[in-house]
């Protein structure tokens, strides 16, 4: 089995196949675990260790909800503890059939040869771009690490849901000055309970500036032209933050032969009880089997994907 993708729920199905006693090897395109590393240097998870448990390993941590750096520890254990496979750096270019059945997996590097192959990419390798004039400059990111380079700075944060209430609050807290173009009316109903409050209090007084209704036309080296319900205008900037959220590779789905719902959603198209795409025994495990339905799966409920698969897998062989 070759399983794409060295997040979580890439080894949780690692786990899996090493119990049923399947030769397995992992392919990443980054290093293990790279979308957690890209997470927020300060960022505490809001569900318990418990729930981000995989392979029996314990997740020991000092609060009730792990931080980044403890989840880092935690699945470089889980690999240690497991001894998995895992070929970093090394993305996969294409999968096609094999010479002999089963499928031939391309890297960069090499090739491999599997009887079954799972996509566990999942989807925060690729912000969703805003598709407007001056998003490439340096001054924009799509990724927040942590609020020391914009003391004192003006900064524009896109976005009203969980990272773009953490990245202002967290920011204003250091000394930046922090506005915010929201496209909705409000901040997002579905900001977790322990944000919400807080951002909404902070517009209110002023602290934090909100233009709602509002979207980015332009993006210049010392400002940003937005437009709002009266009309286009201009602010001051220094840098933008677009926290306007991810989306699986879609593009690499497709060409690897996976097929896509056609609903907005893009749903890989796959049997939901055994994860097997319209491809034989090519699967999709974790977050990517959601598409852009981003905020329905997460580690703590695709943990079981594993062990779904390689039973299916076992039994159609």
């Amino acid at each position: 089995m070759i399983i794409i993708g060295g997040g979580p729920s890439g080894l949780a199905v690692g786990i899996e196949a090493k119990r049923a006693g399947l030769r397995v090897c992992i392919l990443e395109k980054g290093m293990l675990v790279d979308s957690l590393y890209h997470f927020p240097t300060n960022m505490t998870f809001f569900s318990t260790s418990r729930l981000l448990e995989i392979g029996d390993v314990p997740f020991i941590s000092h609060g009730d909800k792990p931080t980044r750096r403890e989840a880092l520890e935690y699945y470089r254990r889980v690999r240690e503890h497991w001894d998995l496979k895992v070929r970093f750096f090394e993305a996969v270019e294409r999968v096609e059939p094999g010479p002999s059945g089963g499928y031939a997996v391309h890297s960069a590097r090499a090739e491999y040869f599997a009887q079954s192959v799972v996509v566990a990419t999942g989807f925060y390798g690729r912000p969703r771009k805003m598709d407007v004039p001056g998003e490439n400059l340096p001054k924009v990111t799509h990724y927040y690490t942590e609020p020391h380079p914009y003391i004192g700075q003006e900064i524009l944060v896109v976005g009203a849901a969980n990272s773009a209430c953490d990245v202002a609050l967290e920011t204003y807290a250091k000394g930046a000055s922090v506005t915010m173009a929201v496209r909705g009316p409000e901040i997002n109903p579905k900001v977790k309970y322990l944000i919400r409050p807080n951002i909404i209090n902070r517009i209110a007084e002023g602290a934090i500036r909100a233009h709602f209704q509002t979207k980015v036309l332009e993006i210049h080296e010392r400002h940003v032209i937005l437009e709002g319900p009266e009309g286009a205008f201009s602010i001051n900037n220094d840098f933008v933050l677009a926290m306007t959220g991810y989306q699986p590779d879609f593009s690499f789905l497709t060409r690897i032969g996976i097929r896509l719902e056609d609903s907005g959603d893009r749903i890989p198209i796959h049997n939901p009880e055994t994860l097997e795409t319209v491809m034989p025994n090519v699967y999709v495990a974790g977050v990517v089997a959601g598409g852009m339905q981003t905020s329905r799966l997460f580690i703590e409920n695709t943990r079981e994907h594993g062990e779904r698969i390689v039973t299916h897998f076992l039994s159609s062989r």
